[in-house]
């Protein structure tokens, strides 16, 4: 079985984007610290100011479980192994 892959990280980005009027193609590589797991994609970097700045998307498997760890989700053992019995 190949290696399974649950993060990834790397110090910078690169963006590409097209511009809709010409066509063209622009890459830019730029530091931005890129992490991602199974729950959320997170990109980090510099303000302006110099301070921390962050976005984070979450998967919908991330928001199911901040739904569960805030108890606003359904109230079910999703492995199985913790009912009351």
């Amino acid at each position: 079985m190949e290696n399974e892959l649950f993060e990834l990280s790397a110090d910078s980005v690169i963006v590409e984007v097209t511009d809709p009027k010409t066509g063209k193609v622009y890459r830019r590589e730029l530091p931005i610290e890129f992490y991602e797991n199974a729950n959320f994609l997170r990109l980090r970097g510099e303000n302006m100011d110099g301070s921390l700045s962050q976005l984070v998307f979450y998967t919908p498997r991330g928001i199911e479980r901040v739904r569960d760890l805030t108890g606003k989700g359904p109230d079910k053992d999703p492995c199985g192994g913790h009912s009351h019995s």
